[in-house]
């Protein structure tokens, strides 16, 4: 979201930086971007050079007293660098660690001096609000979450890419009416938001409004933006695996809760996945993931355990049927699969059979196929593809 703003209207977020700085009476901006987004490096260098040589940054802007210029600084893709301290060492030269607060930035961040941190999401409205009023946008959005949000849609949904929505649109709408629904006629089962360290949403509550509060409310959060849409063969025990594999990758390892805890309950999950996992595992998990939040100091260790929190609260029967009676209905989680074909609602249509990557289905058209166990490599391609919904 923010690399598409960067790429295609880098003014606007220059010009507000420039807006905030002479606010605030700063002389100095930084623009910091992922290395991996050189497209939109280049494109806000070209605008630093066209906004100075039209006077708009650098020293007595428009022939005044305010003077302002703006530099880019390039991370190497640190996912702790989102976090506002952790950034501040990054731009400094330093290791891209959070520092303890207070003191908060405002009042001593950067090389020591007041500091204001801002989104590019957030800068690229100042411009509008400003030409227009507070009173324009306020008619935008919620009583609490004003203005619009731009999500990147993606998943097992028709219709993937950035959408603008004005908060409170609910999820229905979102993935129903701009995404198009779910492909191949399959059922929703979830939506995360808020990126690796989001929670996720379950079906009940696909007409909540998408804002701050609501999203809070139900365990789940804004954060970046990403909205990753998944049908009824995903399996949420996996799912949680997976995005906390991708925290525990990202700990800066500074504080202990994160630096270890996070590691504990990846192996609890791993064991969960593999069948080796028992009760106690169970409840260790969710100590650790309900403790971890409060101990915590920065962003990514206090919010890494959101996509177990919210899976044990909406889908605690996937982790009890892995736990208790070592399955997974979904086959995701390979040690645990145990696919089967309904013959009552298989059609004999072969999608299952053309798909299979080691030929392990077998029927005639038009009658139910059956599946060799011994060939099944447990993949859930099966799953996915068949319109019947007849494997699981």
């Amino acid at each position: 979201m923010d690399r598409s703003i960067l790429e295609g209207d880098p003014h606007s977020v220059l010009e507000a930086m420039i807006i905030a700085g002479y606010s605030i009476g700063a002389n100095q901006g930084y623009i910091y971007v992922r290395a991996e987004y050189p497209i939109a490096v280049e494109r806000f260098k070209v605008a630093i050079t066209q906004a100075r040589n039209y006077g708009l940054l650098g020293k007595n802007i428009l022939g005044t007293t305010f003077s302002f210029d703006v530099d880019i600084r390039l991370g190497a893709g640190a996912f702790v660098c989102g976090e506002e301290t952790a950034l501040l060492e990054s731009i400094e030269g330093k290791r891209g660690q959070p520092r303890v607060k207070p003191p908060y930035p405002a009042s001593c961040g950067l090389w020591g001096k007041p500091t204001l941190i801002n989104n590019v999401e957030t800068y690229a409205n100042i411009p509008r609000i400003i030409l227009n009023g507070a009173n324009w946008y306020n008619k935008i959005g919620t009583e609490n979450s004003k203005g619009t949000k731009v999500f990147a849609l993606g998943g097992n949904v028709v219709n993937v890419g950035l959408v603008e929505v004005p908060m409170g649109t609910t999820l229905r709408e979102i993935v129903y009416d701009i995404g198009g629904g779910i492909p191949n006629n399959r059922g929703f089962k979830a939506a995360q938001t808020g990126g690796p360290s989001g929670g996720c949403i379950p079906k009940e509550h696909l007409d909540t409004p998408i804002d701050y509060e609501s999203l809070k409310e139900i365990g789940s959060m804004m954060g970046s933006g990403g909205l990753i849409v998944m049908d009824d063969t995903k399996c949420m025990v996996n799912l949680a695996k997976f995005y906390l594999s991708f925290t525990v990758d990202e700990s800066c390892g500074k504080c202990t809760p994160c630096r270890i805890g996070t590691k504990r309950m990846l192996e609890l999950l791993e064991k969960i996945t593999t069948g080796e996992a028992t009760i106690e595992d169970l409840e260790k998990l969710e100590e650790l993931a309900t403790n971890i939040p409060k101990t915590a100091i920065c962003g990514l260790g206090q919010s890494a355990p959101n996509p177990v929190l919210s899976t044990l609260k909406y889908f605690r029967e996937e982790y009890m049927k892995h736990v208790k009676y070592k399955e997974c209905k979904t086959g995701e989680c390979k040690a645990l699969a145990k696919i089967q074909i309904d013959e009552t609602k298989c059609k004999g249509c072969s999608m299952c059979k053309r798909n299979c990557p080691v030929e392990a289905i077998s029927g005639q058209t038009g009658k139910a196929h059956c599946i060799d166990e011994q060939k099944c490599i447990k993949c859930g391609t099966c799953i996915s593809v068949c319109p019947f919904h007849a494997i699981g």
